[in-house]
């Protein structure tokens, strides 16, 4: 009998598997395992979907032992091997355990050019059905013969079925909007959805995603909200690089509904696959359509195996109701595409109105209202998480991702939610980007950088990847590849805050006044509010404080008119914090309390018990800090970054040095994460105050240049100039005057146009002349 050959190179997901070296690899990173977990691993890759026994396993693994604790050593070797896939044998995501059977691999599999691994070839399968019957010798040379024929005629019809028609894994679709012969407009926009959100569950299918389109929609001088003809759709699907057009359709005769799903290639017209579906009535037409958008799935490419395991029915993911599913629908275009999340919020009210179980609706809606009202944000994650049984994998992820990094604040949590989300759905780039983003808050930046990397490959000219690579690098402290990054995305003109943001700083650290106000000027008409703030930091920053609070004032004043109240009292809590660290408490009080007017959400209660605290209101800070322990007990951000902080500057007002210094250790290890709020190295600055206070020149020396070092994580926030003042005073205090001199000098320049009347500033200018 022939022997299958299987492909040198196997993926699945993340991993791939090289058979002439033995290695396992995971996103290109070599995986350790032993010699046994790899056989095991060999072993049921060479037989995806099909159960292999703990008797089989033994004969290939272990041919030639005769130990008596085999069962064990099959435990082991399979726990071993689910420890390095991250798999879990209660909900695995790769090895199913068939009890009193065996095990069976689960997870699409894929050789190294795309196609399915699954197939054995035809004519081992064909010989190995002739054997079984007995043949006698002197019939073998015939059978042999018509076994050549049938064989190279099966394998062209396979070839011709499969090769030429499947999509591989690395192709993508364009969806287009239905065609709506119906003259009902609530099909409108409401099919092309549900269809995402089934296709969407595929591990397999991959779809450009709206914020591409639109992008593409612009390049081809079309308005970004155009409507995906047949033929629009064909250009994006060439302009992408796409493999094929995904048309549908829907249609009545009497009372039934005809719906038709066509896949097309975008180079040649030719038909890929097609499917259609008939529904007895209209609340019956999201049915239809998930039935076949289920076997086109099949049709194009993807395993039996994982359509049945990501396949939940409408009634369990999304919605039953179609005008629930329209209203939700254009929530999110308005939401995203249009970027009002004000205007989207009825929408998903309603969405929610005509079916309270919806799921999604509650999440976009938590979305909707982050910049708006926490408290409304967050109850409204809360209830999808209570609902989350109702979805299909991709939305739990969706879901509880969220949940995790907006209710409970545990950015470990959220990460392990966004690494099981990127394992499941590895072409997916929402959980390459936004764990990218975790990794920046937990200072792992070149985590941060590998995730962003990945999902630019993913969707290649994404603004926020690449403003999360550029953030990873900056943080790194890898200033000249910043540049060189920063220098093509330029070229670019690719238009999100993030990425304004980091070319910003970049510009920034590169004293690049020119930079500065290019992006300012870039950022001026969409995102005007957040870089006015970043402007008024810079201001701060140069001892600059009637230019900051100006600065500040218009940002609060717009975002109030805009009616993002959440995002005004965040910006008034930043005014306060500068006003505090430049010694200005009066003006601190007033802010914080103008701030928790609006709000009293975590990041308010945050820095505004800091600026209190800062500001010698020891009572009040200390009451913030308390409400912040009780109700965000597992926040990673509340619990190892503004509590610290605080705590040790109620320390220091306490005249407890001893004590700040021990309040303030859990931040370590945070501290100069990339927070999205500015308060990296407040607690190393606390830290180097606390040290000059019992006069330990060398150790509070330590603190501030740590700040200086990370320049590209604290950027233009004024603790960073202050820093020079702090080193100047502990070299002074080590008694090396010219030490002390040469960072005072460096302060004093960087303040040169500070205002005159800052006491910080008289305080400087009166220690550095006694060094003289």
């Amino acid at each position: 009998m022939e022997t299958p050959v299987h492909p040198p190179m196997t993926r699945f997901g993340v991993f791939e598997l090289d058979r002439n070296s033995g290695e396992l690899r995971k996103g290109g990173t070599r995986i350790k395992l032993q010699i046994q977990p790899l056989k095991v691993l060999v072993a049921l890759l060479d037989q995806p979907g099909v159960v292999v026994t703990r008797e089989e396993l033994k004969r290939q693994i272990w041919p030639n032992d005769s130990f008596g604790d085999f069962d064990h050593a099959v435990n082991v070797a399979v726990a071993k091997l689910r420890a390095a896939l991250s798999d879990s044998a209660e909900t695995p995501r790769y090895i199913e355990t068939l009890p009193r059977r065996g095990y069976r691999f689960i997870f699409p599999v894929m050789a190294a050019n795309g196609h399915s691994a699954a197939a054995v070839p035809v004519a081992s399968a064909v010989v190995a059905k002739v054997k079984a019957k007995a043949i006698r010798p002197l019939r073998v040379a015939a059978i042999a013969a018509a076994l050549l024929v049938v064989a190279g005629s099966a394998y062209a019809w396979w070839s011709y079925s499969h090769k030429s028609h499947w999509l591989s894994d690395r192709d993508t679709i364009v969806l287009a909007d239905f065609t709506n012969s119906t003259g009902d407009t609530v099909f409108d926009g409401t099919l092309r959805q549900g269809l995402s959100v089934q296709l969407e569950q595929s591990p397999f299918l991959r779809l450009i995603t709206d914020e591409r389109i639109r992008e593409t929609l612009l390049l081809m001088g079309e308005p970004p909200d155009a409507r995906l003809t047949p033929d629009i759709a064909r250009e994006l699907c060439q302009r992408t690089d796409s493999a094929a057009v995904l048309d549908g359709s829907i249609a009545s005769l009497g009372k039934q509904y005809v719906v038709g799903l066509k896949a097309v290639n975008c180079r040649d017209g030719e038909v890929l696959a097609e499917e259609q579906a008939t529904a007895d009535a209209k609340e019956n037409v999201l049915n239809a359509l998930a039935g076949a958008s289920a076997k086109l799935r099949g049709k194009l490419g993807e395993s039996l195996m994982t359509v049945e395991k990501f396949n939940t029915p409408f009634e369990q993911v999304t919605t039953p109701s179609l005008e629930a599913l329209q209203a939700y629908s254009l929530g999110r275009t308005t939401m995203i595409d249009k970027e009002d999340r004000i205007a989207a919020v009825p929408l998903f009210q309603r969405a929610i109105q005509l079916d309270p179980n919806f799921a999604m609706a509650y999440a976009s809606l938590g979305m909707a209202y982050s910049h708006l009202s926490e408290k409304q944000s967050l109850a409204n994650f809360r209830t999808a998480y209570d609902l989350r049984d109702r979805v299909s994998d991709r939305e739990r992820f969706y879901i509880e991702a969220h949940y995790h990094e907006a209710v409970t604040g545990d950015w470990v949590k959220t990460r392990q939610v966004y690494e099981l989300w990127a394992q499941t759905y590895p072409r997916d780039d929402v959980a390459h980007l936004n764990l990218s983003g975790i990794y920046l808050h937990l200072a792992q930046f070149d985590r941060a950088r590998e995730e962003a990397t990945a999902s630019l490959r993913l969707l290649p000219g994404d603004c926020l990847s690449y403003g999360n690579v550029l953030g990873a690098l900056l943080g790194a402290g890898r200033l000249e590849e910043a540049a060189a990054l920063g220098h093509e995305l330029r070229e670019k003109k690719l238009d999100c805050l993030h990425l304004h943001y980091y070319l910003y700083q970049l510009a920034f650290l590169r004293n690049d006044a020119a930079g500065m106000t290019e992006q300012l000027n870039l950022a001026s008409d969409k995102y005007g509010i957040g870089m006015q703030a970043v402007e008024a930091l810079t201001a701060a920053y140069h001892g600059q404080l009637k230019r900051a609070r100006e600065l500040f004032r218009r940002s609060v004043n717009s975002a109030e008119q805009s009616k993002q109240l959440e995002l005004a009292a965040v910006l008034r809590v930043h005014a306060a914090q500068v006003d505090a660290v430049l010694g200005n408490p009066e003006v601190a009080r007033q802010e914080v309390a103008a701030a928790l007017a609006l709000s009293t959400s975590r990041d308010v209660e945050g820095m505004g018990s800091f600026a209190l605290a800062a500001a010698g209101s020891t009572a009040r800070a200390q009451s913030l800090a308390d409400d912040l322990t009780r109700r965000f007990p597992e926040d990673t951000e509340a619990q190892n970054n503004y509590l610290p902080t605080v705590r040790g500057q109620l320390a220091l007002n306490h005249k407890d040095p001893a004590k700040a210094l021990q309040t303030l250790r859990p931040a370590s290890p945070y501290e100069f994460g990339d927070m999205e709020n500015t308060n990296s190295g407040y607690s190393a600055y606390v830290r180097g105050q606390a040290y000059l206070a019992t006069h330990q020149g060398s150790e509070a020396s330590g603190e501030f240049q740590k700040i200086l070092g990370h320049s590209g994580v604290v950027f233009n926030d004024p603790i960073a100039s202050l820093s020079h003042l702090g080193l100047a005073r502990a070299h002074a205090l080590q008694g090396d005057s010219a030490k002390a001199k040469a960072a005072y000098a460096e302060f004093l320049a960087l303040w040169k146009d500070a205002d005159a009347d800052l006491a910080l500033l008289q305080q400087a200018k009166s220690e550095s002349a006694k060094l003289e």
